[in-house]
């Protein structure tokens, strides 16, 4: 009897002292590493993560919004539904963490949610389906998607074939492109015993201006456009000014008709404002680069002008500084702001990012 009352004493003390090492813990006690406060936060997240896709639709969501930045109303088109049964399963999704909404004017568009969150569970999607085989949904979604993509490229195509001659005017109106070239060519340091220019290309060339400018201090130059009234144009503009012998290509910016690392100098100017996808567009000027490379992009800074969506087909209403630099980040790029110019309703911007040089191993 007296053992056991003992063994009970000692049996309740080791409890105490192990409430009390909890409260109290000891200073010599391991602090918790990075990986144990991430996997406490994925673990308090999981649940909402599988809760949130727990419902076919979301899943069709999520795999729409890997393909490309969509609007509630495409979404709504894509998968059949009404808008306010596809903006409850959004808000799931956001509130998972999945995805991203970005107010523009009027228009709400939506992403992926942050990679490091959505990338793991990507890839365990796609390894079931080769498992299993994929979703019969997916075919149609597709499709339907690039019914999406047809229209807004149509809008795009009937805008610049009604409005090709008069491009470059249309670009004065919001501010004077003299001062533009002038701080681009800051940028570049193109002037007289600048930075070599080298392998220049121009992504959505138009009328072939920048070419115009920068081919002569140029190693080679090749102009881009998806429009073939635009080149047509360009051709005509470029061989007036002596430079017929440019090169000029039909093609998309999200799918560059050129090797990697076959640019030394790449400027999208007044382009992303049409893109569905900037990030994506970026990332695929990016890779024409080769250490040291330089991309140049010129664009809006944001407003509110919704009026451009529908007379000018502008797709985004200008761009911050911090996703731009962002974005090329993303793409390997060292990205900063070179320049805010302020003119009439709208101000252009201009950003570089640099490749970085590669750095010799040191054998010790």
């Amino acid at each position: 009897m007296v053992k056991s009352v003992g063994r009970a004493r000692a049996a309740e003390g080791l409890r105490e002292s192990g409430i009390k090492a909890r409260l109290n813990p000891s200073p010599r006690c391991a602090l918790p590493t990075y990986k144990d406060i991430f996997m406490s936060l994925f673990m308090a997240l999981a649940p909402k993560i599988f809760s949130g896709l727990a419902d076919p639709t979301r899943l069709r969501i999520l795999m729409l919004l890997r393909a490309m930045e969509l609007s509630v109303g495409e979404l709504a088109q894509v998968l059949g539904q009404s808008q306010p049964r596809v903006s409850r399963h959004v808000r799931i999704l956001i509130d998972a963490g999945l995805a991203e909404r970005r107010k523009e004017g009027s228009w709400v568009f939506l992403s992926l949610g942050a990679r490091p969150r959505t990338e793991p569970l990507l890839q365990l999607l796609d390894r079931w389906a080769e498992i299993d085989g994929a979703d019969p949904w997916t075919a149609a979604d597709a499709a339907r998607l690039a019914a999406v993509r047809a229209d807004r490229a149509a809008a795009a195509t009937r805008y610049f074939a009604s409005h090709a001659r008069d491009w470059d005017a249309l670009r004065s109106l919001h501010v004077a492109e003299s001062e533009v070239e002038a701080a681009i060519a800051r940028a570049l340091n193109a002037g007289p015993g600048g930075a070599p220019i080298g392998r220049l290309v121009d992504i959505g060339t138009g009328t072939g201006r920048m070419i115009e400018l920068f081919a002569p201090a140029a190693d080679q130059a090749l102009g881009i456009d998806r429009s073939p009234e635009m080149l047509r144009l360009a051709r005509a503009k470029l061989a007036e000014a002596g430079l017929d012998a440019v090169e000029l290509r039909q093609g998309d910016m999200y799918s560059l008709p050129l090797k990697a690392e076959s640019a030394d100098t790449v400027i999208i100017h007044q382009v992303l404002h049409y893109a569905q996808n900037p990030a994506a567009a970026v990332a695929e000027a990016a890779r024409l680069l080769g250490p040291g490379g330089r991309l140049l992009i010129v664009d809006f800074a944001p407003h509110e002008r919704e009026e451009l969506r529908t007379a000018g087909a502008h797709v985004r209403l200008g761009f911050a500084d911090e996703a731009m630099v962002r974005h090329m980040a993303e793409a390997g790029l060292d990205g900063r702001v070179v320049e805010h110019l302020e003119g009439g309703a709208l101000t252009v911007t201009i950003w570089l990012g640099v490749r970085p040089e590669q750095r010799l191993k040191v054998v010790a």
